[in-house]
């Protein structure tokens, strides 16, 4: 049923792409992506993958390959990373307004300036409303079952969106892990074929992205929000039967010893697997102090995070963007609007940490969550400046 491998996870990302017999690769190399497009490009060119690989000139120009490979009925593949994601920007959502169901990883970088190859989730927080479903991942075993679960819930027609993938770069696309890789027979039940509700053709011509006037753009607009809102249930199911076939569950909020806690810390990403150390020495010494992941970002699951926090006093917001000028980090924000219609909320209290890919220890977690009980739940704080 499964097989145990130690395996650099870009290389394992490559590998479920493969598994999940796509048609179309169109990418640009760019650190820390590039190692999943070029095994790609290996797997194509020895036989191991019958797909088209398509070898573009920039981002933008992968995204558009694969937004006409997809409207054309293709089941189509994609990663950037910071730079890339900015100038692929344009096409990512005309992609969501599409209703195109392609997968794209996100290898997540700072974005310059100062130039900096290294990971912060400046690049994703940049194109937060653009209309995709987005979860992030903490481990190598996380992103090699989200390909699949991606193109499940993208595929599903009562859902058409595209699915990005947020992975840390660096933290896990250079890193060597153990995983446990699926037999392509578990695979092909939980991932049928791509069937397109509709494509392009020319013996059945359709009309895709055309020309919109003021007085019919909001409700085009409306559609698409209720779109994602309504996706909900199909992610949901998508991660519910993965579940049921590997034993593997996961869940818009995941929960670490949120039992009884007072004190709540919030991640994203790679970093929640770091911080789970803290709490573990935090809960040893008695103190009630729980830490919530956030693996769904858009749509965000409100309800979900209201019931992870219920009961909590303090809420300890661990952000890894700067929204400049704003009151709070991108993720702060969208939890203090989650929790303002509560009559009971607890403080929310905003640290930006880790940008560019300074080092975080447990150490600094425990900092932060002491530091948080003396400090005003206004505004927020960058962690670790020097000067």
């Amino acid at each position: 049923m499964a097989t145990k491998v130690g395996m650099e996870v870009s290389l394992a990302a490559a590998e479920a792409v493969k598994q999940a017999n796509v048609d179309v690769v169109a990418a640009y190399p760019i650190t820390p992506q590039t190692h999943i497009v070029e095994h790609l490009a290996e797997l194509v060119n020895n036989g191991e993958l019958d797909a088209e690989f398509i070898p573009v000139e920039s981002e933008h120009s992968a995204m558009s390959v694969c937004t006409g490979s997809s409207a054309a009925g293709a089941r189509s593949f994609t990663c950037t990373s910071s730079q890339g994601l900015a100038l692929m920007n344009e096409i990512v959502f005309i992609t969501a307004s599409l209703r195109l169901p392609i997968v794209m990883l996100l290898a997540n970088r700072t974005l310059s300036g100062p130039l900096s190859i290294w990971n912060d989730h400046s690049d994703v927080m940049s194109i937060r409303d653009c209309g995709w479903i987005q979860v992030f991942v903490e481990n190598g075993q996380e992103v090699y079952d989200h390909v699949f679960i991606g193109y499940r819930v993208a595929e599903d027609r009562n859902c058409l969106l595209p699915f990005m993938v947020n992975l840390d770069g660096f933290i896990l696309t250079h890193v060597i892990e153990p995983l446990e890789f699926l037999d392509q027979e578990i695979i092909d039940r939980y991932l049928p074929p791509y069937r397109p509700l509709y494509s392009l053709h020319p013996n059945h011509p359709v009309t895709m992205g055309a020309f919109s006037t003021p007085a019919l753009y909001t409700e085009t607009k409306k559609a698409q929000d209720e779109a994602i809102r309504e996706a909900m249930p199909y992610i949901l199911k998508g991660w519910q039967e993965f579940g049921d076939l590997t034993g593997r569950y996961y869940h818009p909020i995941e929960h670490y010893k949120t039992e009884g806690a007072k004190v709540i810390l919030v991640t994203q990403g790679s970093l929640g697997e770091t911080a789970s150390i803290a709490i573990d020495s935090l809960r040893e010494k008695g103190e009630t102090v729980g830490l919530v992941k956030i693996r769904l970002w858009r749509p965000f699951p409100v309800h979900e995070f209201r019931e992870a926090v219920k009961g909590a006093e303090l809420v300890v917001v661990m952000d890894r963007a700067i929204s400049y000028g704003a009151s709070a980090g991108p993720l702060a924000m969208e939890i203090r609007s989650a929790l303002y219609a509560e009559e009971e909320r607890p403080r929310v209290v905003n640290w930006i940490a880790g940008l560019a890919g300074r080092d975080l220890s447990p150490e600094d977690f425990l900092q932060m969550i002491h530091q948080a009980k003396e400090r005003s739940d206004e505004g927020y704080e960058i962690y670790g400046v020097r000067g």
